[in-house]
């Protein structure tokens, strides 16, 4: 089976591969000896928001400060 890359960097894979793991939505992603692996992985969504915060250097206290000053406004009309 063949699958094309696109320009953006997109691949779309087989059905016939993806039918082992039907509820999968992410892969991980590695390279072993010039293959390309994908291993699906389920992640629940307060992992990816973690994730995500990570990634933009948040961390917990800064949460907690952006939801003390969103409550703050909202108890004062803002």
């Amino acid at each position: 089976m063949l699958a094309k890359l696109t320009s953006k960097n997109q691949l779309t894979l087989p059905k016939a591969v993806l039918s082992s793991c039907p509820e999968a939505e992410y892969f991980d992603v590695t390279e072993e000896n010039g293959r390309i692996v994908l291993t699906p992985v389920r992640l629940n969504r307060a992992d990816a928001v973690r994730g995500k915060l990570a990634e933009l250097g948040m961390t917990e206290d800064d949460v907690a400060d952006a939801v003390a000053w969103a409550r703050d406004g909202a108890r004062h009309g803002a």
